[in-house]
């Protein structure tokens, strides 16, 4: 009886009981549907809430790139457009400056032609001045010495010939 012990307590210790198959397998899913309801729901619920917030957070920094990318195809069109703007200023600038210069140089031609023009009047005034005062003095001379020559006085009428005379032959001299 030894031996039949022996296999009895072998067989319950390794033998399938259908009760405690079916307590464990009740068990297992009560265990289950506890784990499911205030294990994984919870969990799974974080999860998604952690995967919503991600979610968000690359909207906004897609949000935010888009918007700087935006910005600076504005700042890079207000550039440009000062670029042009400073381009168009700067060729103003130089097209009144070189206008400027050229009335600047156009007066300065004038008044210098102006000048040119009186110099020359004067000189041909103070000439001519310069000339009436060696006639005279040269016919002052000219009636002295004549006075001396002839010995008696000379007349206007014989004066005036004189000089013309004396003058017509100069003339004929500085040609």
């Amino acid at each position: 009886m030894l031996i039949l012990t022996e296999v009895t307590q072998f067989e319950s210790l390794v033998g399938v009981n259908p009760w405690t198959a079916l307590f464990t397998f009740c068990n297992m899913i009560i265990t289950f549907l506890l784990l499911k309801k205030f294990l994984f729901k919870p969990v799974k619920k974080m999860i998604d809430e952690r995967q919503k917030e991600i979610d968000d957070m690359y909207r906004e920094a897609q949000a935010s790139k888009d918007e700087a990318a935006r910005l600076q195809a504005d700042y890079e069109e207000h550039l440009s457009s000062a670029r042009a703007e400073r381009d168009e200023i700067l060729r103003d600038a130089v097209s009144r400056a070189r206008k400027r210069e050229t009335e600047i140089l156009t007066e300065a031609k004038s008044d210098a032609a102006a000048l040119l023009a009186k110099a020359e009047s004067d000189i041909a005034q103070e000439k001519k001045k310069a000339l009436n005062e060696v006639k005279n003095e040269i016919s002052s001379i000219s009636i002295s010495i004549a006075a001396q020559v002839v010995g008696r006085e000379i007349s206007e009428a014989d004066h005036a010939r004189l000089v013309s005379d004396f003058i017509g032959k100069l003339g004929e001299g500085d040609d």
